[in-house]
């Protein structure tokens, strides 16, 4: 690994600031991290929710890092389009959620999720540490946990419909932008 990269992939596993974040992530994006955390923290807690965004952007920057430097193989770039339109897929169901309440069952989502998951670490998998992995499995198996998703998707919680309702409106907008 050239030296250079080394020391980018060091420099990365120190930025996980929300501040530092925006240096690599638009806007759009750094505010569904917000309201991912928001919720998380509602659900869970504050430590928790700092843990989950870290951990989601830790990995959000390596990987870039990764691709960035053209890293990957041609199996391992299929395996990031295969990614993308499951995370496509994924998204649009999460849209159908927040828009038509009690239609989807929310046990698919969680199997969406699993998939993206397992597609993750295929991508990574000659990458990364196996901190990395644990990471990973973190983010997805919070954000996938059953009971995570019917308290974020509660029709009855005015506070979590607006913070779900302001999710979806960015990824809708992201998705008519073509990245997502």
């Amino acid at each position: 690994m050239p030296f250079s990269l080394h020391i980018r992939r060091i420099f990365s596993s120190k930025l996980s600031s929300k501040s530092v974040a925006k240096i690599f992530i638009d806007e759009t994006s750094g505010r569904i991290l917000d309201n991912i955390h928001k919720l998380a923290r509602n659900y869970s807690g504050k430590k928790d929710a700092d843990k989950l965004l870290k951990s989601i952007i830790k990995t959000i920057v390596k990987m870039g890092i990764l691709y960035k430097n053209d890293l990957f193989t041609e199996h391992e770039l299929k395996l990031i389009d295969d990614f993308r339109n499951r995370f496509h897929s994924l998204s649009k169901s999460i849209i159908t959620m927040y828009e038509v309440d009690f239609k989807f069952d929310r046990s698919i989502l969680t199997r969406m999720c699993k998939e993206c998951q397992d597609i993750t670490h295929k991508i990574i998998s000659t990458h990364l540490t196996h901190k990395s992995h644990a990471r990973i499995d973190y983010v997805y198996n919070y954000v996938s946990n059953l009971q995570f998703v019917e308290y974020s998707f509660n029709p009855t919680s005015t506070i979590n419909r607006a913070i779900i309702k302001e999710i979806v409106e960015d990824m809708q907008s992201l998705m008519d932008a073509g990245f997502l």
